[in-house]
């Protein structure tokens, strides 16, 4: 039996965890492609008027792509709310690295909506891209950070010998 399957509450079975993520992924990017700047419920962050208008060749390409970014944010926010014990499944790093992880993976999915949205809706405004590039860039960062030092402490845990290495 694999870690994983060792370390899984009894009550919390990998099945049921991932079809709550897709169910809930699902439901939220369509929400959030409905909420989009340029989607019907998009209105509180429509496009700037010094934003450029894309050409009938390149919009379908701006459409796949909000399309590949609401299913991140969907997938994202799903992990926020149901992934926990699966980042806890695989660790042998302390709760606040372990919670740290989980919520750098979340930010690394969820972020790209938000990310591109506020670029359409900001424009060429200076002073706003500054904010949303350090916002989000910087975060990203150092979710990466995390990430890194989370999985060195997996690894060290492997070898070390903290769990089953078949998992």
């Amino acid at each position: 039996m694999s870690t994983l399957t060792n370390v899984l509450p009894q009550q919390t079975s990998q099945p049921r965890i991932w079809g709550k993520l897709i169910a809930l992924t699902t439901v939220l990017a369509i929400l959030a492609f409905l909420a989009s700047p340029n989607g019907p419920l998009g209105g509180f962050w429509r496009p700037s008027p010094d934003e450029p208008m894309p050409t009938s060749a390149q919009l379908p390409f701006f459409i796949v792509l909000n399309l590949v970014e609401v299913v991140a944010f969907g997938f994202g926010v799903s992990l926020l709310v149901f992934g926990l014990p699966l980042v806890r499944a695989i660790a042998p790093a302390s709760q606040t690295l372990t919670r740290l992880a989980h919520i750098s993976i979340a930010w690394l999915l969820l972020n790209w909506w938000v990310h591109d949205s506020l670029h359409i809706h900001n424009g060429m405004n200076l002073d706003g891209l500054l904010r949303i590039e350090y916002g989000f860039h910087v975060t990203l960062m150092l979710a990466g950070v995390i990430l890194a030092y989370f999985f060195y402490t997996v690894l060290r845990g492997r070898s070390e010998g903290m769990y089953d290495r078949r998992a």
